[in-house]
């Protein structure tokens, strides 16, 4: 009876160590947590991700410290719902890059713009949605 105890004893023990081992090697405490494919961290630190997005009018990945060019109008209702026009980044803007619209998929010019609405919230990013171009939204 004794030494099916201690037989017990030791294969709990040995699993609690295999458990404790594999969270220090592979858990978040791991240094190659971050880049291991089943983390939520992904390739980037949680600063970055956050200020990583695209133009949705050349679809250009726009840096840490670029901004589109918009213009956000006010609400005449509730104070949250807005009219938005989006320009477009500073590399659409400058150079020759091939600009189109994300609904109808046309290309704009320069003088185009996007029409989107802005609704704000209180405790975190702002939601957009892209309505169309000056083209397949008439203003």
């Amino acid at each position: 009876m004794g030494d099916y105890i201690q037989i017990l004893l030791f294969t709990i023990s040995g699993v609690i160590l295999l458990m404790v081992g594999y969270y220090l090697f592979f858990g978040p405490l791991s240094p190659v947590y971050p880049y291991l494919p089943w983390s939520k961290k992904g390739r980037y630190k949680e600063s970055d991700r956050e200020n990583i997005s695209n133009c949705p009018i050349c679809a250009y990945k726009i840096p840490k410290g670029d901004q589109l060019k918009t213009v956000v109008f006010p609400s005449k209702s509730n104070g949250i719902d807005h009219i938005m026009h989006i320009k477009g980044c500073f590399t659409c803007l400058s150079n020759n890059v091939p600009r189109r619209c994300p609904v109808c998929k046309t290309s704009i010019s320069k003088q185009d713009f996007l029409l989107a609405r802005m609704f704000e919230r209180p405790h975190t990013k702002n939601h957009v949605h892209v309505l169309g171009c000056t083209k397949c939204r008439k203003v």
